[in-house]
């Protein structure tokens, strides 16, 4: 769980960690920012919408909700469109529906239109572009992808910062109407960001070794491989996956609840409406830096490895947060409390992609993150809604703080301990697997070696027995071939000595021949 994946995509190219990457990164920006900050950009016309409709806040709190729903529920469908088509044409068309939705919106006649265009319309399609940007992300980055995931996070509160102010712009030149349309056609950028997730494509070296190996398999092969899975369950498998879903959504139960009350938490203790709403103005400034600090650090080559803790790490930190905020009583105290805040909320949303890109790699992410998100669309819309109950039975903010930074640092712990009991363990078993096979390797070998040297010196033995029998039948054959020669040998060629004597005082007269023994061999 703690170990970094092998990134490839699934034509089997390695992530290149940059060049087109980096376009890839400023669509992931954008997009992130649209998905998260454009919910509560919104809340900036609910009070000219219950002006227009004569409905109460809770009825246009409904807007951003269901926005949200959206957003984290339809992960699941999500994930099988991008299976199935890809990431650019899923994104391009979901800027589309984004786009429409405000539109219609703009047109709306009643509350309920506006649930459908801006909540269900609009929703669907920042959902279509939100998941496969992340996808995308994960398969241009490997190496680097700590610092991608923490600077497309930074999109979140760089686009909150931006969207605020111009929707009370558009709203008090154009109107709520106005403001609908211009924000319609803003959110048509997302077809752009679309646009620029070009599919990652093998060299011509891989496509023809791929070609090669289908012609030897022949078209029997090609009948037996296996169709790509449209949603793979298969993830549910993984221990680590199972630990990081149950976390994540005790987290966001609580994750969301402080900024959601913090300005009227400040409003209560008697601050001014600009002073109170100055504090989610500091804590995203902060969290604009923290993100991609965040992400630098857990690139690290000693940090990386054990990126899990530092997320739990996260946790604890934000949930120790909300807890000592509870106890503010002053503007001041809640500043430092939106200070601390803002550096933890930042840490845990550079970290909570990249720790689930870990667990599970590329292959299986985009399933999993759809799944993941569709158990946290649970906990979205039962989070803050809870908080709100609490608030109207105790009518002190102290216990919502209180029960926000309980389920945070809940989930810190059941992640970190988890991990460590269970994980640490479980990859421990093949290490020691490991060392048994190789002290038996070193005993057969041991073994082995022993009679290597045994069989050596005894063909050492049998070769020079080897040697000393042919040299014998050497020379047993020689003896042979001696008494053969001497039996051959006839009499006459025994030589007396008084002839040879005779035959030297004989005159022989010139081109006579002398016929002797000798001269007869």
């Amino acid at each position: 769980m703690g170990g970094v994946a092998v990134d490839q995509s699934a034509g089997g190219v390695k992530a290149p960690d940059g060049g087109w990457g980096w376009a890839v990164l400023a669509g992931c920006f954008v997009i992130t920012g649209f998905s998260y900050a454009f919910p509560k950009a919104v809340s900036v016309f609910f009070k000219e919408l219950i002006r227009e409709f004569g409905v109460g806040y809770s009825d246009t709190a409904w807007i951003s909700s269901i926005l949200l729903a959206m957003l984290y529920g339809t992960g699941p469908l999500c994930s099988v469109l991008v299976n199935r088509f890809g990431c650019r044409p899923v994104m391009m068309v979901g800027g589309l529906f984004a786009s429409l939705g405000m539109i219609l919106a703009s047109f709306s006649t009643s509350i309920i239109h506006i649930y459908l265009s801006t909540g269900v319309i609009t929703g669907l399609g920042l959902a279509l572009n939100f998941q496969p940007s992340l996808i995308m992300l994960n398969r241009y980055f490997s190496e680097k992808r700590p610092l991608a995931n923490g600077l497309s996070a930074a999109g979140s509160p760089v686009a909150l910062c931006c969207l605020s102010p111009l929707g009370q712009v558009l709203q008090y030149k154009y109107g709520w109407r106005g403001g609908f349309l211009i924000l319609g056609g803003i959110l048509l950028n997302c077809c752009v960001c679309g646009a620029l997730m070009k599919p990652l494509v093998a060299p011509k070296s891989l496509k023809a070794k791929d070609l090669e190996q289908d012609k030897e398999e022949g078209t029997e092969g090609r009948t037996k491989k296996p169709k790509a899975k449209l949603l793979d369950f298969s993830v549910f498998k993984d221990c680590g996956f199972v630990i990081y879903t149950v976390a994540a959504s005790i987290m966001v139960l609580g994750l969301f609840v402080p900024p959601v009350f913090v300005v009227s938490y400040a409003k209560e203790l008697g601050n001014e409406d600009t002073k109170s709403a100055l504090l989610l103005t500091i804590l995203g400034f902060i969290d604009i830096f923290a993100r991609p600090t965040c992400g630098l650090i857990a690139g690290l080559k000693w940090v990386r490895p054990r990126c899990v803790y530092l997320f739990s790490f996260a946790l604890i930190f934000n949930g120790i947060t909300d807890l000592i905020g509870s106890q503010a009583n002053d503007y001041t105290s809640i500043v430092v409390f939106c200070i601390f805040f803002g550096i933890s909320y930042g840490m845990v949303g550079a970290l909570q992609f990249e720790v689930l890109m870990t667990i599970v790699g590329t292959e299986k992410f985009s399933s999993a993150i759809g799944l993941v998100l569709l158990m946290e669309s649970i906990a979205v819309l039962v989070g803050p809604p809870g908080a709100g109950r609490l608030l109207d039975a105790t009518k002190n903010y102290m216990y919502v703080f209180l029960l926000a930074g309980s389920e945070v640092v809940l989930s810190a712990l059941v992640l970190a301990t988890c991990n460590f009991l269970f994980i640490r363990n479980k990859s421990s078993e093949p290490a020691e697997k490991l060392e048994n096979v190789a002290v038996m390797d070193g005993a057969k070998a041991e073994a082995c070696s022993v009679a290597a040297e045994v069989d050596d010196v005894e063909e050492k033995g049998a070769t020079e027995e080897q040697e000393k029998e042919m040299v014998k039948e050497l020379k047993q054959e020689e003896e042979k071939d001696k008494e053969k020669v001497e039996d051959v040998r006839p009499e006459s060629v025994t030589v007396d000595s008084q002839e040879v004597e005779r035959f030297l005082k004989e005159p022989q007269q010139n081109g006579d021949v002398a016929t002797s023994p000798e001269t007869c061999l």
